[in-house]
């Protein structure tokens, strides 16, 4: 049967990845697929299908970052990882946001992504004390939009269009996009940020961030993308934010981590090892857990190491305040481990 081009994979294609088990009993379970690369971009695992496209959502940042930074955008230190991000708009991110923006010589009423309270409760609190109401700066893409409108300032760019498809902006990181993850995309939509989002292949989201994560390890690399690397590894509490899951594991393990909507995640160890998963019904509270097992369990990430940051990242089942439970991993990945 041919695939549908306008529709991921199917739940007939996809797994079991994980299940929700409260008191015993299997409560939810979470369907999807994945796939693990060796560092020469061979498939080492592969669960459910990985060759139809996904659209990668906020798994795409550090590629359209690495667009903005290649169109002349001269983004330093933390605000090289506040490109990538999908922040909690804590009063650092907006900060640093707010730095980019002025650098760039615009103003925070022209970033085309909406307003927002912030997920961090201090800043919230902030913005409700102060009576700024919700915020530009606060929204998860911020540093994203702020990296393009900076790379129209740079270029003489339109910057009332930055987010159109065919703006010379968009151009430029849908070639990046098709660079990396070495195939052509499959259909182009609407962010939830309003910018232009690519659909890949878990297979070709897994290749792009494999090459990322070996950019500072070899020369023949671009400079920039092994800037993005190393960013999101010394900044990680820009990428998301302090006590998240993708800045505990760049913290703790120093791989890349970036998280997407609707059950994308993207990671990759410093080799070039690198894993993709999507949970077919959008959610994310099983994505580390599957994720950091098919890195375990190929022997890219020590074991000790994984256990340490699973019992921080992955959510625990409770019942009146106390563990009842557990998110488990289902079986097609659980015999990876056997």
């Amino acid at each position: 049967m041919p695939h549908n081009p306008h529709a991921t994979f199917t739940v007939d294609s996809a797994v079991e990845l994980a299940v929700i088990e409260r008191s015993g009993f299997v409560e939810s379970r979470h369907i999807g697929s994945a796939v693990l690369l060796s560092a020469d971009g061979s498939v080492v695992t592969e669960l459910g299908d990985i060759n139809t496209p996904i659209y990668a959502r906020s798994a795409l940042k550090p590629f359209q970052a690495l667009a903005s930074m290649q169109s002349g955008v001269p983004l330093r230190g933390a605000q090289v990882a506040l490109a990538c991000a999908s922040h909690v708009g804590s009063l650092d991110h907006m900060d640093v946001v707010s730095g980019m923006l002025k650098a760039a010589g615009v103003r925070e009423d022209q970033l085309q992504c909406p307003e927002a309270w912030p997920q961090d409760e201090t800043a919230r609190n902030w913005l409700v004390r102060s009576e700024k109401g919700k915020s530009k700066l606060a929204f998860n893409c911020s540093g994203k939009h702020a990296a393009f409108l900076w790379a129209c300032t740079e270029n003489g760019w339109d910057t009332h269009s930055y987010l159109e498809p065919n703006h010379p902006l968009q151009q430029q990181v849908r070639g990046v996009i098709e660079e990396y993850t070495g195939e052509k995309i499959a259909h182009l939509g609407i962010d939830g940020c309003g910018a232009p989002v690519a659909a890949v292949s878990l297979k070709g989201l897994a290749r792009g961030f494999s090459q990322l994560a070996k950019a500072p390890g070899d020369q023949s690399f671009n400079a920039r993308a092994a800037t993005i690397a190393t960013s999101m590894l010394d900044y990680p509490w820009a990428v998301q934010g302090r006590g998240e899951a993708n800045t505990i594991v760049m913290d703790e393990l120093e791989i890349i981590a970036k998280i997407g909507a609707e059950g994308v995640l993207a990671m990759a160890t410093q080799q070039g090892v690198s894993v993709a998963v999507k949970i077919l019904d959008g959610n994310v509270r099983a994505t580390s857990l599957v994720a950091l097992t098919l890195l375990a369990a190929a022997g890219a990430v020590e074991v000790p190491g994984v256990a340490s940051v699973l019992e921080k990242v992955v959510e625990p089942v409770l019942g009146g305040g106390r563990p009842v439970g557990k998110i488990r991993l289902g079986p097609a990945v659980s015999a990876l481990l056997d």
